[in-house]
């Protein structure tokens, strides 16, 4: 299996480091810039798999750089910071990051979520099945079907869980959800949202309480965990 190329933007030498033993014991090629200069110049030179972005860079701050990143960067971003603000988390998400981890950190955790974003993007757009863990999507017939029975979704309950599946791993803010599902309109009606998050889980979770697809993430929004 070939080995995913990373590209680390972060100042910090002892994370650097860290990182670099940590990403490198678990099958990753390591590659590092401590600019923000740096960092754009390698992404564009060298297109990574995925890239890990500090944002509190010397030359640049690093939200600037996300949005300069996606202008043409389409693999997964996976922000590393001791920001750790709600409106931080939820700017960087709505600017197109994958993830968001705070300083100090979890290097298990880091690895499972580069992961995670790693296994979401492959033919996933043009893949027109999705199955995981009982939970079968068919969306070139617009079906759901969970433990191999068809389930009566609603037009906006297929809408909303085939946006998650499509976007597995990633944290979706709520304005994002409210926005491509509902329309700009409704960003601030949020409960929207929570009826339809729990309509869905009733639907394709085990036990709705303790949901193990549709994960909530506090204050910013909700993940869909795959499960292997």
């Amino acid at each position: 299996m070939n080995k995913a190329e990373v590209l680390i933007i972060e100042d910090e030498a002892q994370i650097r480091k860290l990182l670099e033993i940590t990403l490198e014991s678990n099958d990753f090629i390591v590659n590092q810039a401590t600019t923000a200069k740096e960092g754009i110049v390698m992404a564009a030179s060298h297109p990574p798999a995925i890239i890990i972005l500090d944002l509190g860079l010397p030359d640049e701050d690093g939200q600037s750089v996300l949005k300069k990143l996606r202008q043409w960067y389409t693999h997964p971003i996976i922000i590393l910071s001791v920001q750790n603000g709600e409106e931080d988390i939820i700017r960087a998400l709505d600017a197109g990051a994958n993830d968001y981890l705070t300083k100090p950190f979890r290097t298990g955790e880091l690895v499972a979520r580069m992961r995670s974003a790693l296994r979401a993007r492959p033919g996933q757009e043009s893949n027109p099945l999705f199955s995981c863990a009982g939970l079968d999507v068919d969306f070139a017939l617009r079906t759901v079907k969970k433990d191999n029975e068809l389930l009566k979704l609603t037009a906006t309950e297929y809408t909303l869980l085939a946006l998650f599946v499509k976007n597995e791993g990633k944290v979706l803010t709520h304005h994002y959800l409210l926005r491509e599902v509902w329309g700009p309109g409704y960003i601030s009606q949020s409960q929207y949202l929570r009826v339809f998050i729990a309509q869905l889980r009733k639907k394709i979770e085990a036990n709705p309480n303790r949901p193990e697809f549709l994960v909530t993430e506090s204050g910013i929004g909700y993940r869909f965990v795959g499960k292997d």
